[in-house]
């Protein structure tokens, strides 16, 4: 098993819908962390919680936590790790990859209780 060093963004974020026709939003505003999903279903968005129009379907109130890498695409086990952790702590979270690392969006009210519980299983949150 491998221990994770993992760096909490500072930006608070939120997780949009959209239909998945609509347009990439100009309102959609990264910071350290932005995403555009598209699929058949939808348009999922992840930004910074700010400015987002009153109409769109939006989940606010996420942080973010980078797992430091890059990571080798033969690691097994990165996000079972992690997220197995969060999970028996009652963490529920959001996970976006990238062809670098992982990140791990957890709800900013159960962010204390993420931390505790991946420190006590030898992983470190540092603050960017």
């Amino acid at each position: 098993m491998h221990n994770f060093c993992l760096m909490l963004l500072p930006n608070q974020y939120a997780i949009c819908q959209l239909p998945p026709d609509a347009a990439n939003p100009a309102w959609a505003r990264g910071g350290d962390l932005l995403a555009l999903i598209r699929t058949f279903d939808e348009l999922t968005v992840v930004c910074e919680g700010v400015d987002i129009p009153a109409d769109v379907r939006a989940e606010p109130g996420w942080r973010a936590l980078k797992v430091a890498g890059p990571l080798d695409f033969s690691m097994i086990g990165v996000l079972a790790s992690l997220s197995g952790t969060l999970a028996q702590a009652d963490v529920s979270i959001f996970v976006i990859s990238t062809f670098n690392t992982d990140y791990l969006l957890l709800k900013d009210v159960q962010l204390e209780t993420a931390i505790r519980a991946l420190e006590s299983q030898g992983h470190t949150v540092n603050s960017l």
